[in-house]
C-alpha cells in the first residue's frame, strides 16, 4: 500500500506527431492497464506532443512545466532530415536534468546530445531502443553464419536502420545494399529489381507482414524466387507471410513471446489488433518496468516525490541530481517483458532481450507447405546468438550463384546431346572442366548455346556475334569452351589464364590412299610385259629344245662320246627340260648344266641377260610400289598450298582462321601503301629516291595472294561443311585443303581415318574461359584453374577426352607404315606357295597312280612245280 497518491510518480510522455503508436499504447496503459498491473498505484500522466518547428525554449518550458518524476521519450530518430523533435528532447532532458527514459533508435553512445555524459548523468539519462532498431542485429548475424557475399536489406518506416546502415554489416565479407520502402508496389518494385542488377543474391526484408507480402509478390513477379536467391522475412508480428508464388523457400523470422506471458501478449493483440505484437509489449513493458522501479524507490524513500527546476534559461548542475539513480534503479527491477527480459546497461547499451523463432516456408502453388522450426535468434551484444535444431541444413537457405554460360558444340571440349525426350545436355572437355571449377568456388550454372554457332567476330561497325556479343550485351556471365585469346576480343572481354596448350591452325587434307592389293607384286608389271615374258619364255625353251635336236654337236646327237662322262653333265634338252631350265636360270639356283651345242649356248646367255635385266627392273620397282608410294605427299605445309592451283583452300568464315588470314592480308595492304607512297614521295632528293630504287617488290604479298584464294574459293559456312569438301576430294592430288583450329582438326583426324593433318601448326594462341569485362569472375575462375593445374586434373580431362575418347578410332600410321611392307601388300606370294604345295601334293598322287597301274601292266606268272626231279625229267 503507498501511503499517499502525492507520493506516486509524475511521468511525462513525450511523442512525435507522425508515430502515434507509442502515444496510443502509454495513454492507455495510464488509462487502464497500469492499475491493472499494480492495483495500489495512481501515478499521474501527461503527454506532450512535440511538433517540428519548435525552439528548444518552448520545448523545454513545455515538459518542466509539468515537473515530471520522470520522461518518457519515445522520439525514435534522434537525428533525422526535417526531425528535430527528438534531438530538442534530449537536449532539455540533459540540460534541466530530467530523470529520462528515452525509446530512441541509435547504436551504444549513439545519441549526439548525450555524448561524453558524466557518471551522474549516466544515472538518470538511460536509453532503451525499441525492437524496431535491435531486431536488425538478426541480419548480421545471420549473414556472418551463411557467409553471404551480396546482401540486400528492405525495411519501412516501422524499422530503423539510418543510425544503422553503415556499421550494420562492417567487417564482414559481404556487398550491401540497404534500402528503405514505403508500401506502395511501385516503389518496392524499383527497389528490388535496383538490388537484383547489381547481383544480390540474399534479400531481408523487415517490416511488419503487410510489407513482406508485398515484398515476396514483387520477388515472384520477377523471377527471383528460384535457387539463385535466397530470402530472409523478419517480421514485427505473427501474422503469417502469404506469396503467390509457384516455388519457393523462405526464413521467417517472428518474435516469441516468453511461455508465461503468452495470455497477456494475447490480451494485447486484442486489444491493438492492428499494430505490431512487439511494438505494444515493448511500450506495454517499458511503462510497467518504469513505474514499478521508481514507485519501489518512492515507497522507500530513496527517490524524491517531487524534483525542482529552474528556469530554462538555466542549466541544472548534474551534482544536484546524485540522489536520482534511475539506472540503478531499473537495474534493481530485473524486469521480463513479454518477450524478454530487460537488460539494464549504461548509455545506450541497454536493450530487451528479444527472441526471433525461426521458421521455414515452403510456398507451393500459393500456399505454405510443410512450415519447420529451425531454430532461435536472441539478441545480444555485440552479437546476437543463432540456436539452430538438430539436423538443420542451412544449405536450404544459402543462394545458389547461378551464371549464364553460354557455349557452342565443338568436340571434344562441347558435345551437345539429345536424348529421346528432345533435352538438351552437354558434355565434354570444357563441361567437366567447368563442373570442377563449380565444385571449387560453390556455384551452379544454366548453359545455352549462342543464337548464331559462332566464337565471335567484330565487324566494320564494331558490333560482336557469337559469344562474345553474349558477354558484350550481358546475356551470360561466361563464354564455355576453346576460345582463342586475341587483342581484339580482350578490348571487351576479359580472360582467365589458359587452360588448355597453345592452339594454332592447321591444314587439313584427305588422305593419300594407297589401294592394297594380296598380288601386289603383279601389278608392278603391266600386263603386256607379263605376256611378253611369258612369250619369251616359252619361245626360248622351244628354240633351246629345236637347237639340242638339230645340232650335231648337241649331247643329243652324240650320246656315244659322253658316255664316259659324269652323270650330272648328261643333260638331255627336251622340251619339258628346255622349260625347266628357262625356269631355273631366273633364279638365285641358277639353270644347271648348259647346253653342249654352242647354238643352244647362245640362246642361254641371251636369256641369261634378258632375265637379268627383267628380274632388276623387277625388283626396283616392286620396292618403289611398297614403299615411295605410300609415302607420297604433295603438300607439306602453307607455302606449298599457296604455290599450286590444283588444290582449292579455305577456312571457316568468322573464325579466328578466316581472321588470321584477312589481318594477315591488310597488314601486307599497309606496308605496301607505306613503301609506294615512300618511293613516290616528290619530296625526296635523287639519292634518296635511288635508295628506294629496287628491282623486285620488297615486301611479300604472300598472305595477298593466300586471302584472295581464300575469297575465290568461297569459305565453308560451317565446320561440318569444310569436312563435306574435304571428303569429296579425287585425292591427295586435287580437291580441297580445309584450314582451322588445329583442335578441331586433330579431333576430325582422331575420328575419321580419310583425313589427315599437314604441316605444323602456326598462328598458335592460348585458350580461355571468357567474362564480361571487369567481373569479378576473371579472378576466381583463373584460380580454380590454376589450382586444377597444380592437381594434375587438366592433364586427366586431356586424356579422358582425346586418348581415350570413345568416338577415337583406330586408323592405320602412315608413319609407322614406312617402316616395313605390309601382309595385304605381300600376302599374295603365300598363296602362291600354299598354291605350289597344294599342285605338288596333286601332282604326287598322281605320280603314285600312274606308277602302280604301269607296275601291275608289267607284272609275270611264273609257274613253279611241287616236284623239281620231275621238271628235271621233262628237260
Amino acid at each position: 500500500m503507498f501511503p499517499r497518491e502525492s507520493l506516486n510518480l509524475f511521468s511525462v510522455g513525450v511523442f512525435e506527431p507522425d508515430y502515434p503508436v507509442a502515444k496510443e499504447i502509454i495513454n492507455r496503459m495510464f488509462e487502464s492497464f497500469v492499475k491493472e498491473e499494480i492495483p495500489d498505484v495512481s501515478p499521474k500522466y501527461v503527454s506532450i506532443d512535440i511538433k517540428d518547428g519548435l525552439t528548444e525554449t518552448v520545448v523545454c518550458e513545455t515538459i518542466v512545466k509539468e515537473r515530471p518524476t520522470v520522461l518518457l521519450d519515445t522520439t525514435r530518430r534522434p537525428r533525422s532530415v526535417g526531425n528535430r523533435a527528438g534531438t530538442l528532447v534530449k537536449k532539455v532532458a540533459r540540460k534541466m536534468g530530467i530523470p529520462t527514459v528515452s525509446a530512441t533508435y541509435g547504436k551504444p553512445k549513439g545519441i549526439m546530445e548525450w555524448e561524453d555524459l558524466s557518471s551522474i548523468e549516466k544515472q538518470y539519462l538511460v536509453q532503451i531502443p525499441p525492437p524496431g532498431y535491435i531486431i536488425t542485429q538478426a541480419v548480421r548475424d545471420i549473414a556472418s553464419a551463411l557467409n553471404m557475399t551480396t546482401t540486400g536489406v528492405l525495411f519501412d518506416e516501422t524499422i530503423e536502420l539510418d543510425q544503422k546502415s553503415s556499421t550494420l554489416l562492417q567487417n564482414i565479407a559481404t556487398r550491401a545494399t540497404i534500402l528503405k520502402v514505403e508500401a506502395n508496389r511501385q516503389q518496392m518494385q524499383e527497389q528490388v529489381l535496383k538490388m537484383k542488377t547489381s547481383d544480390t543474391a540474399y534479400y531481408f526484408v523487415i517490416g511488419p507482414t503487410d510489407t513482406i507480402n508485398l515484398a515476396l509478390d514483387v520477388a515472384e513477379a520477377n523471377n527471383m524466387t528460384g535457387r539463385e536467391y535466397s530470402w530472409f522475412l523478419i517480421s514485427l508480428d505473427a501474422k503469417k507471410p502469404t506469396c503467390n508464388c509457384k516455388k519457393m523457400t523462405a526464413m521467417w523470422m517472428l518474435p516469441r513471446p516468453r511461455p508465461n506471458k503468452n495470455a497477456r501478449a494475447e490480451t494485447l493483440a486484442r486489444t491493438f489488433q492492428t499494430k505490431s505484437e512487439v511494438e505494444v509489449s515493448f511500450y506495454y513493458d517499458l511503462v510497467l518496468l518504469v513505474v514499478k522501479s521508481i514507485q519501489r524507490e518512492i515507497n522507500k524513500g530513496a527517490w524524491p516525490s517531487e524534483i525542482e527546476y529552474p528556469s530554462c534559461d538555466k542549466i541544472v548542475d548534474p551534482e544536484d541530481r546524485m540522489n536520482l539513480k534511475l539506472l540503478s534503479t531499473l537495474k534493481q527491477e530485473a524486469y521480463e517483458g513479454i518477450f524478454g527480459e530487460f537488460i539494464i546497461k549504461e548509455n545506450g547499451s541497454s536493450y530487451q532481450e528479444l527472441e526471433l523463432l525461426m521458421r521455414r516456408l515452403n510456398f507451393t502453388n500459393n500456399a505454405i507447405t510443410d512450415p519447420k522450426r529451425i531454430g532461435v535468434w536472441t539478441y545480444g551484444q555485440p552479437t546476437g546468438k543463432i540456436k539452430f535444431e538438430q539436423g538443420v541444413d542451412l544449405k536450404n537457405f544459402t543462394a545458389v550463384t547461378i551464371y549464364r554460360v553460354t557455349t557452342l558444340e565443338i568436340p571434344p571440349f562441347v558435345y551437345r546431346n539429345v536424348d529421346e525426350n528432345g533435352t538438351v545436355t552437354f558434355s565434354g572437355y570444357c563441361i567437366e572442366l567447368l563442373d570442377e571449377i563449380k565444385e571449387i568456388l560453390e556455384f551452379d550454372y544454366t548453359i545455352f548455346e549462342t543464337a548464331d554457332n559462332k566464337f565471335g567476330t567484330m565487324n566494320d561497325k564494331l558490333e560482336w556475334d557469337g559469344m562474345m556479343r553474349d558477354l558484350v550485351q550481358k546475356k551470360a556471365d561466361i563464354a564455355l569452351g576453346p576460345i582463342s585469346v586475341m587483342a581484339e576480343r580482350e578490348t571487351v572481354v576479359d580472360f582467365t589464364v589458359p587452360y588448355y596448350d597453345l592452339v594454332g591452325i592447321s591444314i587439313l587434307m584427305k588422305k593419300p590412299s594407297v589401294p592394297s592389293s594380296l598380288f601386289k607384286f603383279l601389278t608392278v608389271l603391266e600386263a603386256n610385259v607379263w605376256a611378253c615374258i611369258l612369250a619369251a619364255y616359252f619361245i626360248t625353251s622351244f628354240l633351246m629344245f629345236m637347237f639340242d635336236r638339230l645340232s650335231p654337236y648337241s649331247y643329243y646327237n652324240n650320246k656315244e662320246k659322253y658316255k664316259d662322262d659324269d652323270e650330272d653333265e648328261k643333260r638331255d634338252f627336251s622340251l619339258k627340260e628346255s622349260l625347266w631350265f628357262c625356269m631355273t636360270s631366273l633364279t638365285p639356283q641358277g639353270g644347271g648344266e648348259a647346253p653342249r651345242n654352242l647354238s643352244g649356248r647362245l640362246v642361254a646367255a641371251t636369256w641369261w641377260l634378258f632375265g637379268f635385266i627383267i628380274i632388276a627392273s623387277y625388283t626396283a620397282n616392286l620396292a618403289a610400289f611398297l614403299t615411295v608410294s605410300r609415302l607420297d605427299s604433295p603438300i607439306e605445309s602453307l607455302d606449298d598450298l599457296a604455290k599450286q592451283y590444283k588444290i582449292k583452300y579455305a577456312p571457316q568464315e568468322s573464325t579466328s582462321a578466316a581472321t588470321y588470314f584477312e589481318r594477315m592480308a591488310y597488314i601486307e595492304e599497309k606496308f605496301y601503301e607505306i613503301w609506294k607512297n615512300m618511293s613516290l614521295d616528290d619530296s625526296l632528293n635523287e639519292t634518296e629516291r635511288a635508295k628506294l630504287a629496287v628491282w623486285d617488290y620488297p615486301v611479300s604479298d604472300k598472305y595477298t595472294k593466300i586471302w584472295w584464294t581464300m575469297k575465290e574459293t568461297g569459305m565453308p559456312k560451317s565446320f561440318e561443311e569444310g569436312i563435306e569438301k574435304v571428303l569429296q576430294s579425287k585425292g591427295s592430288q586435287e580437291g580441297f585443303a580445309f584450314i582451322a583450329d588445329s583442335t578441331q582438326v586433330k579431333y576430325a583426324v582422331m575420328t575419321n581415318c580419310e583425313l589427315i593433318s599437314v604441316g605444323s601448326e602456326f598462328s598458335r594462341k592460348p585458350l580461355a574461359l571468357a567474362v564480361q569485362q571487369g567481373s569479378p569472375l576473371k579472378d576466381q575462375l583463373s584460380s580454380a584453374i590454376l589450382k586444377l593445374l597444380n592437381q594434375r586434373k587438366l592433364e586427366g580431362l586431356k586424356e579422358k577426352w582425346w586418348n581415350k575418347n570413345p568416338a577415337k578410332k583406330e586408323c592405320d600410321d602412315s608413319e609407322q607404315q614406312s617402316d616395313g611392307i605390309s601382309i595385304a601388300n605381300i600376302g599374295g606370294v603365300f598363296i602362291v606357295i600354299f598354291i605350289g604345295v597344294v599342285l605338288a601334293v596333286l601332282t604326287l598322287i598322281v605320280e603314285y597312280f600312274l606308277y602302280g597301274k604301269k607296275k601291275r601292266n608289267h607284272t609275270r606268272v611264273v609257274s613253279v612245280d611241287k616236284y623239281p626231279n620231275d621238271r628235271h625229267r621233262k628237260r
